[in-house]
């Protein structure tokens, strides 16, 4: 069984990153990113802060905004359009969830389409789904055809079941794979939670990934033997035993899933670390695309 080792391939990422930053540099560019956090979730926070750590370890400018949780929906709109106006900001991210008050999709649509190193505006949605090369797209599926690529998983002609069907992971994953070239020309198989026999269709499946947002509920009956497992998931479960009373497991039960794989990703460890360095990576994208 391989254990697919996220954090080494996210750092051979953030190499490569590195290198592109200073390339850029030299030119003069410096690619920037600028992020905004509503409110004071605390595993909001601790992404935010993962991610402005990333960009000044690579080299690159990073703005934080912390803004307050009564924050208007007016108000975080005039700060979008304020780094959209700005040139030294290639890339604008508006963590998600917003507090109750905000209008996320809106949010989402009044950042500019080549700043969106989210990928979720319209634009950048319909240029992935017409395999446009230019589409900035969503970092976490960009993560896992990644690391499928990384750990020498051939996706060509392979039966893919993507356990999960939101904007953000299940539908972009699915173009992605399903798209002409290297880490695509797969069968892919979206599949959720009214899917009739879910088990039956989720066994069938030569690589399944799993997004679904529900803790181990992937169990080794959902797997055949053999098959390649990316869990996307990542859930903090009580714990009594941990220092913390709590910990992180993924959408996967590995225990009792790994021996039955081929290859399979850790939580943590595994997609995690991918989302962060495909951000960076979108970021250089959306700098370059601006004439840098």
């Amino acid at each position: 069984m391989q254990l697919i080792d996220g954090k080494a391939i996210a750092a051979q990422i953030n190499a490569e990153s590195r290198a592109a930053v200073k390339e850029l540099m030299g030119r003069g560019v410096t690619p920037g990113l600028a992020v905004v956090l509503v409110g004071a979730d605390p595993a909001s926070q601790a992404y935010v802060r993962n991610k402005d750590k990333t960009c000044r370890e690579l080299g690159m400018y990073s703005e934080k905004h912390e803004l307050d949780a009564a924050t208007s929906q007016a108000e975080l709109l005039a700060l979008v359009q304020r780094l959209n106006a700005n040139p030294a900001v290639h890339g604008i991210l508006v963590q998600s969830p917003p507090p109750p008050q905000i209008d996320e999709r809106a949010i989402v649509e009044a950042i500019d389409p080549r700043k969106d190193v989210d990928g979720f505006h319209p634009v950048n949605v319909g240029k992935l789904a017409l395999g446009d090369a230019d589409a900035l797209v969503p970092c976490t599926p960009l993560g896992c055809q990644r690391l499928l690529v990384a750990a020498g998983i051939e996706t060509r002609g392979a039966n893919v079941v993507v356990l999960g069907r939101s904007m953000i992971v299940g539908k972009p994953l699915a173009m992605l794979l399903m798209a002409k070239g290297v880490g695509g020309d797969a069968t892919v198989t979206v599949a959720h939670s009214r899917t009739r026999d879910l088990a039956a269709v989720c066994r069938g499946a030569d690589i399944l990934i799993a997004a679904i947002g529900q803790p181990e509920f992937v169990r080794a009956d959902m797997v055949r033997d053999g098959a390649v497992v990316i869990d996307v998931g990542i859930n903090r479960v009580a714990a009594p035993d941990s220092p913390k009373g709590s910990k992180l497991v993924g959408d996967v039960a590995f225990a009792e899933v790994a021996p039955k794989c081929r290859a399979i990703t850790p939580v943590p460890g595994g997609v995690g670390p991918m989302t962060i360095a495909m951000l960076m990576q979108n970021t250089i994208a959306a700098c370059r695309r601006a004439g840098g």
